[in-house]
Order: C-alpha cells, then sequence, then structure tokens
C-alpha cells in the first residue's frame, strides 16, 4: 500500500468503496445510452459531501456531472471520468457471469461488477482525491474540476457538450482516469468509423437475375482485411488497425440483395488523416461501394517531457515505488475531444487492468483504487500548489 501524505485512511478507503460500490449497482450501458441513475446517484454523493455540483442532462437520460473546487488564478486541473458503460452481454450460457454484474461483490481484494475497471473506479478514485484535498483545507493555486461524462462510448458526447458550453475554461491540463494498470500512459490512437454500402441490382433468385450486392461487399471486404494501413507505425501505440466489426444486407432468402453494409473501425496514429484513410481504401474499391464517415478522433500525444506529465510519474513513483516508462494504449477516451480542443497536456493513469474492459466478470482491485486516490492526490497537490 502506498505511504503517501495523500494516502487513504482506513474511514476513506470504506468511503470510496462504498461510493464504487453505489456506483456500479446502478446501470448504465451504451448502447442504448441511459446514465440518468447513476449521474444522479454521484451528483447527490457530492452534493452530500459539500461540493457545488452542476448537472446537465444534454439528451433524454444523459447527463454529464461537474463540480468545480475553487483555488486562486493559476490554470486549472481537469478529473476527467466517464460514467458510462460497455453492455453486460447475454450473460447466459457460456457468457454467463459468475459474479452479478451489478452486484459489486468483493472477493479476495477484487471487487466485480460492469464498470469495475472502465472506469467507475477511476471517478470513484478521483472523487476521493478531491474529497481529501477539500478535507485538508490547503488552499489551491487553481481550480480544480471533476468533468464526468455521459456517452463516452458515443463519440464522445458529453465531453464534446462540455467542451461548446464552455464548462472547462481556464484549464490548464488534463488527467484521465481510464484504465491503465496505474501506469502513466501518454498516447492513445484516434479512431475513424467508417460505414460501408454496396449496390447491385436486385432480382428472382430462381431467374439468377440481378448484381449481388453482398458479394460486392465482401470483395471489398476482402481487400481491406489484411489492413492496408499496418506499414502506419508509432513508437508508443504500434501499428495502425483496421477491424471489420458488422455486416448486414438482403431482405429476402429468394431475392438477389440489392444493397449490403458493413461497418470499419480503424484505429490511427500520428501522421495519418480521415482524408488519407478515406484515400487508400477508396483506391481498392469499385464504384459500387459508398464509404461514408460516421465519426473520426484524432490521436492524442503528450509531450513527454511536459512539466505536467513529470508531475504525474513522480506521483506514480511516490506512491507506487515505481514508474514505468511513459507508454501508449490503443482505445480512445474523452482526452481525444478534449485536450485538442483546450490545448493542454493530458495524461492517463487509472486503478482498472489494461484489457479487461467490456470482459465478463469486469473486476478493480481494491489497492489499486487506494492508490489511484493517493496518486490523484499527489497530482492535484502538486499542480495546483501555491
Amino acid at each position: 500500500m502506498s505511504a503517501s501524505r495523500w494516502a487513504l485512511d482506513e474511514s476513506a478507503q470504506a468511503e470510496v468503496t462504498d461510493l464504487l460500490i453505489g456506483l456500479i449497482q446502478r446501470e448504465s450501458p451504451d448502447p442504448p445510452g441511459n446514465e440518468a441513475q447513476v449521474a444522479r446517484f454521484l451528483a447527490r454523493w457530492l452534493r452530500d459531501h459539500g461540493f457545488d455540483v452542476e448537472t446537465d442532462e444534454f439528451a433524454p437520460n444523459r447527463i454529464n456531472v461537474l463540480a468545480r473546487m475553487v483555488g486562486g488564478a493559476k490554470p486549472a486541473l481537469i478529473f476527467s471520468a466517464h460514467t458510462d458503460t460497455m453492455p453486460v452481454g447475454s450473460n447466459e450460457g457460456s457468457g454467463a457471469w459468475n459474479h452479478d454484474p451489478f452486484g459489486a461483490n468483493v472477493v479476495d481484494g477484487k471487487l466485480y461488477g460492469r464498470g469495475a475497471a472502465d472506469m467507475k473506479s477511476g471517478l470513484a478514485a478521483m472523487v476521493a482525491a478531491a474529497l481529501k484535498l477539500k478535507a485538508s483545507g490547503r488552499a489551491l493555486g487553481g481550480d480544480l474540476i471533476l468533468a464526468f461524462s455521459a456517452g463516452e462510448s458515443s463519440s464522445c458526447l458529453g465531453a464534446k457538450r462540455m467542451i461548446e458550453r464552455g464548462d472547462l475554461k481556464g484549464a490548464g491540463a488534463l488527467l484521465v482516469s481510464e484504465p491503465s494498470s496505474l501506469n502513466l500512459l501518454i498516447a492513445e490512437t484516434g479512431a475513424v468509423w467508417l460505414d460501408i454500402t454496396a449496390t447491385g441490382t436486385p432480382g428472382h433468385a430462381s431467374a439468377g437475375g440481378g448484381e449481388n450486392a453482398i458479394l460486392k461487399l465482401l470483395d471489398f471486404l476482402d481487400a481491406v482485411r489484411d489492413n492496408p494501413f499496418a506499414e502506419q507505425t508509432h513508437p508508443l501505440l504500434g501499428a495502425a488497425s483496421l477491424a471489420i466489426n458488422t455486416i448486414g444486407g438482403g431482405s429476402a432468402v429468394n431475392l438477389t440483395p440489392d444493397t449490403a453494409h458493413a461497418a470499419l473501425d480503424i484505429r490511427t496514429v500520428p501522421g495519418m488523416t480521415t482524408d488519407g484513410v478515406l484515400a487508400a481504401l477508396r483506391a481498392l474499391s469499385g464504384p459500387e461501394i459508398v464509404i461514408a464517415v460516421r465519426d473520426d478522433k484524432p490521436p492524442v500525444v503528450a509531450d513527454a517531457d511536459d512539466p505536467f506529465i513529470a508531475t504525474c510519474q513522480t506521483a506514480v513513483r511516490n506512491v507506487r515505488g515505481v514508474a514505468k516508462a511513459s507508454g501508449g494504449v490503443t482505445y480512445f477516451s474523452d482526452s481525444c475531444v478534449l485536450a485538442p480542443a483546450l490545448g493542454v497536456p493530458r495524461a492517463i493513469i487509472g486503478p482498472g487492468e489494461l484489457g479487461i474492459s467490456g470482459q465478463r466478470d469486469e473486476w478493480v482491485a481494491l489497492d489499486a483504487l487506494y492508490d489511484a486516490a493517493a496518486i490523484f492526490g499527489e497530482i492535484a497537490s502538486v499542480y495546483l500548489s501555491n
């Protein structure tokens, strides 16, 4: 456990554990996208603990939660986390959970449940750090902003809303508590989501008529399945990737399909552009293939020499006793919207284990939860010092 001055005592550990249990017990899967229950619980909890809280319901049952601890004139620090989670899945047969996904059961030092790793534990640790900082009576040199978004999985809707409203004005740095195994991550891939439509002509199967749109789509997918972007690489992010994740077409078993569709998820690295991605794919397709952009998010890479990154690295080392070299990750986060719009450095540190997001029996280690709170407390105290 941490020997940091910002380490949580037993009472604070119990309090943040109870908060995380409450967050997990309130469902917020996206899709379909409904964070109302967890957002209202979180807002009420923060108010009960003396925070000034604002909620913003920017779409039905999609609610951002914001709180600001007011400090001096220095640029603010943002604590960023999202309240939506991946869906549970079928929870039947071979896909069944061994632990109730909304039970928040604690077994052998691990707390299980949907969102335990991604990323309600990170959110809870940020709240715990803010609460300890608040209780210390320490004067802050700048504001600490708690920015908890809805709709991160839905193209970062909540983060975009915060930028549109100016909720995060005056920020100088951004800390995101996405899963990182408590390592410091400074790079994340971008994401380009594309809708692919193939067109043909209908005809009755008995007559062998029509041009089969499904076969045209399959020809295109076969041409791209080996990833034409594999040579695009980054030292912290590896190679760009292409995934074919949905496919459909046809309307009747005896009718030649005149349309077919698929969706691609392309994870981009610095140096790639959406226009470049489109040009490369169109060069592999014929006129019967239409490619449309559903959404695009840029890769984000912080300067490894930025003082804020050094502050984060030192905090991890002080709490954990060791700190790995800064790394990168192939998921996207709200920071792909927030960091470019605000023009601030961004770091990702979270208690969730890398690689278990969306899996059944998702979990977080309680000692990682408590250490995350201490790390966040150290970062805020240093960055916002007078």
